[in-house]
């Protein structure tokens, strides 16, 4: 009757040791390392940086526990913060020789002291949220005016093209911040023009007006046009911010929206603020323009990306003029052309691909820059001459390598922002006082179940005991989980751990009372351990549902610390419900369930219903 078979004590078993592998490394702690990660667009970080980074150690007589390359950056990591901070200067001065214009950003970072058999096993540490392992906070404030420019000149480029591609007459566009006003000659040219941009240009309400000389066609964007394009500028900056962070390795970044116009940005294990302002500033806008031959007259000129073998850069004269701009583009890749040549595909909207047909058309044999412009400066990654009309789909081509067409590639869909940004309010929060965060954050967890461990055993004797390792194991679990996914843990998190043992040791005390229950009705102790699990798990499941629920809502519509606290939450719920049943029902079954002469329970007082003497459980027989 209470016995498992053995496949159920194996997937125990299981549970335990993996459990164990998983939790483990979250007792190793974090050593002090070094990060060293690009700092512009251009250089590109891979496994041909750690000989570099190794040698550049050596020369200075400084030892690391090793170096890797991980993902997007090298991480060295170091015995004490002494060493680290030697390490951090001389790799800072050996890797940018001109300080004003660094090529790689090198960051004090934090790294995990698991055992190499942990790591390949993919047994990793949980991620500390800021509150935890401090960290940096940004607020930034998206430039929405600039948004509306920027967006204003591309109708303006677009409206320039309608009217040539249909022939119709008109003076010039002067763009402002709010819609542009095109001059044509008379009413007939306006009324042909307002019928064309109403078509073109749905977005913008189109007025004729008188002028001085000929009439006057004045769009103006409407009210739902400018919500539009304020959130798509927010949008699409956010998910510039994540491809930026996430390609320096920063542990679990939080990049979130905050009313409007705002991203809050936090960068946990960062302490350097500078370096941080640096990983933020990383984001580039991109534009392609015309070549102009003559530098004098061009409205811009910006350096040339530099070859292999090059050391002194080419100025590139640009036209005003942009032809398209990042937020037009819909792809990038790098591929093979006609003659076998690696070559760079390109993939522009619609709107971007009329004005490319246009330019193209009429400037055949010209040179055409890609400009990719960060922290102010613009660097022209790609000149190539238009051999024939495209528009939308079209192809790079030049005396490229493979590895050249795959970072053009990755330079051109991932840096565009919409918008500008700028920082309104930093704080950095200090690893101690993280520290300290976490120390009160464990001693509450601990001090509280030690106080239900207490309860449980002195109340319920052996089953307490029992339902007390099933607590064990339910945190065992929940941390193991946790880790497994590397989610983030915040001091929300560990209150909702706090919250789950107290909610885990619930459905412990309505198994407890329901076995009680049965043995005052005279059943045996076999059959009130059988009735016991098996009539409490109905009421169980009902009440974690019901909480569960809560929690999906919580994880659905909360965000930053409430959703921290409902994620732990729901998979405390999970582990609960199999440990408190499955794995306390075997720890029992193993106890008692071979017995088969079984007279007594170890389960404290058993309480008569008439409120008399309370008889002792060994009474309590078949």
């Amino acid at each position: 009757m209470n016995r498992y078979p053995w496949w159920k004590y194996a997937i125990l078993g299981l549970a335990l040791v993996i459990g164990l592998l998983y939790t483990l490394p979250n007792f190793f702690g974090e050593s002090p390392a070094v990060q060293v990660s690009s700092g512009k667009s251009t250089v590109k970080v891979d496994a041909d940086l750690v000989p570099r980074v190794q040698q550049v150690l050596a020369e200075a007589q400084i030892t690391a526990d090793f170096v890797q390359f991980d993902g997007g950056s090298v991480r060295a990591r170091f015995r004490d913060t002494d060493t680290q901070i030697k390490a951090k200067d001389t790799l800072a001065r050996a890797l940018n020789p001109d300080p004003a214009d660094p090529r790689y950003i090198v960051a004090l970072n934090l790294v995990s002291r698991s055992p190499a058999w942990l790591t390949r096993l993919r047994a990793l540490p949980m991620y500390l949220g800021l509150d935890l392992r401090g960290g940096v906070h940004f607020l930034m404030q998206v430039d929405m005016r600039a948004a509306l420019k920027q967006q204003v000149d591309t109708y303006g480029s677009d409206a320039r093209n309608a009217l040539r591609e249909k022939r119709v007459r008109f003076g010039g566009i002067a763009r402002d911040s709010n819609g542009l006003t095109i001059s044509l000659p008379d009413a007939a040219s306006a009324d042909t023009a307002r019928g064309l941009m109403a078509d073109r240009l749905p977005s913008m309400q189109w007025t004729v007006e008188t002028a001085a000389e000929g009439v006057r066609l004045v769009g103006r964007l409407s009210p739902k046009a400018v919500n539009d394009i304020g959130a798509q500028a927010l949008a699409q900056n956010i998910e510039t911010l994540h491809k930026r962070v996430n390609e320096l390795g920063v542990a679990e970044p939080v990049i979130q929206q905050q009313g409007s116009d705002r991203v809050v940005v936090q960068l946990p294990g960062v302490q350097d603020t500078a370096r941080a302002k640096d990983i933020i500033g990383r984001t580039a806008t991109l534009q392609f323009r015309l070549v102009e031959p003559d530098t004098a007259a061009a409205a811009e000129t910006v350096p040339q990306r530099l070859s292999a073998g090059e050391t002194t850069p080419r100025m590139v004269g640009l036209k005003r003029e942009v032809i398209g701009t990042g937020e037009q583009l819909k792809q990038a890749s790098a591929t093979i052309d006609s003659n076998q040549r690696p070559a760079v595909s390109v993939r522009l909207d619609d709107v971007a691909g009329r004005a490319m047909r246009n330019v193209t058309r009429e400037n055949l044999g010209k040179p055409m820059a890609i400009v990719l412009y960060e922290k102010g400066r613009g660097e022209a990654i790609s000149v190539a001459t238009i051999q024939g009309e495209f528009g939308t789909d079209f192809q790079i081509t030049g005396n490229f390598t493979a590895q050249e067409t795959a970072d053009m590639a990755l330079l051109t869909r991932a840096g565009a922002l919409a918008a500008p940004m700028e920082i309104i309010e930093e704080r950095t929060i200090g690893p101690s006082l993280g520290a300290e965060n976490i120390s009160k954050g464990f001693q509450s967890v601990i001090y509280g179940f030690a106080a239900i461990a207490v309860f449980m055993c002195g109340y319920y004797l052996l089953f307490g005991v029992f339902s007390t390792v099933a607590l064990a194991f339910n945190l065992l679990c929940l941390v193991a989980v946790l880790s497994m996914l590397q989610a983030t843990l915040t001091l929300p998190g560990i209150a909702a751990i706090a919250l789950t043992l107290g909610m885990a040791i619930d459905a412990n005390v309505l198994i407890n009372e329901r076995v009680r229950e049965e043995l005052r009705a005279g059943a045996s102790p076999q059959v009130a351990i059988h009735k016991g699990y098996e009539m409490a798990w109905g009421t169980i499941l009902d009440s974690n549902i019901t909480t569960l629920i809560a929690g999906v809502a919580l994880l659905a519509f909360g965000s930053g610390p409430v959703r921290g606290f409902a994620v732990v939450h729901c998979l405390g719920i999970l582990t609960s419900m199999f440990s408190a049943v499955m794995f306390s029902r075997g720890l029992v079954n193993l106890w008692y369930g071979r017995q088969k002469r079984l007279k007594s329970v170890s389960i404290g007082q058993v309480w008569r219903p008439d409120g008399g003497i309370p008889l002792p459980v060994d009474e309590a027989k078949a």
